[in-house]
């Protein structure tokens, strides 16, 4: 199963034991991808899924405590009244969810927690140095990544940009791919640079970093995504 619906929870048949099924061959899938160095978009369905079942969690919980309740009596040392839940209609639809999300959850969180290391242990076999002379103006410009092993550099467009999720507003990297050059001693990447500068005209003097990775890795699964992180990262300081 390479992906798990986003309403996979609540579609379908209710059962605890076919949504085991489903839930642990996704997870197969997940750990097999990681095992290949392969973060995304894994990565960020597991943080959805996860995030969508504490959502859920949390409203049956909050639901539970809207049930109306009776007085059992009076506390004779404080005279307070003492309360008790009354009792709630059976749902086993809900008792159902409530069981597979208590399967889930710490399974996808075991999930993210490895995909995170891996990602930490990526991010420090990254370097991230800037190309010439930054601008003060460092929201556009271009992405040089290298791999040293394979002796090529992808050059990328990029734009700062800022988007929200439920807690906070982010800043993120937007590439769009202009080439790859072969590198060599005559050309540096200054000199891939200044050949951008002088072709593409719209960016006349652009920010410009370097990330080089010590290993070759997935490109659109792993590399490229770290590496737009970690320059953000170093953009802002």
């Amino acid at each position: 199963m390479k992906s798990l619906e986003k309403d996979w929870l609540t579609s379908g048949l209710i059962d605890f034991e076919y949504k085991k099924y489903v839930l642990l061959a996704y997870l197969q899938h997940v750990k097999s991808n990681f095992k290949s160095q392969k973060l995304y978009p894994d990565l960020r369905d597991l943080q959805y899924h996860y995030d969508y079942s504490m959502y859920f969690k949390d409203g049956i919980q909050q639901l539970s405590v809207q049930f109306p309740k009776r007085i059992k009596g009076v506390n004779p040392e404080n005279l307070n009244l003492e309360y008790e839940a009354s009792p709630q209609p059976e749902n086993n639809y809900l008792s159902e969810i409530e069981s597979i999300m208590d399967y889930a959850l710490p399974r996808f969180k075991r999930a993210i927690n490895e995909g995170e290391e891996i990602v930490a242990e990526v991010q420090k076999n990254l370097q991230v140095v800037p190309v010439g002379i930054l601008p003060l103006y460092k929201n556009d410009g271009y992405l040089l990544l290298h791999e040293p092993m394979i002796n090529e550099t992808r050059v990328y467009q990029y734009n700062l940009t800022i988007f929200e999720n439920k807690n906070e507003r982010l800043r993120g990297l937007k590439t769009f791919y202009v080439e790859t050059i072969k590198k060599s001693m005559m050309n540096t990447f200054e000199n891939i640079k200044l050949d951008l500068v002088k072709r593409y005209k719209h960016l006349p003097n652009p920010a410009t970093y370097l990330v080089e990775s010590k290993y070759v890795l997935p490109l659109e699964e792993t590399l490229l995504p770290i590496a737009k992180k970690k320059v953000v990262e170093v953009m802002l300081g």
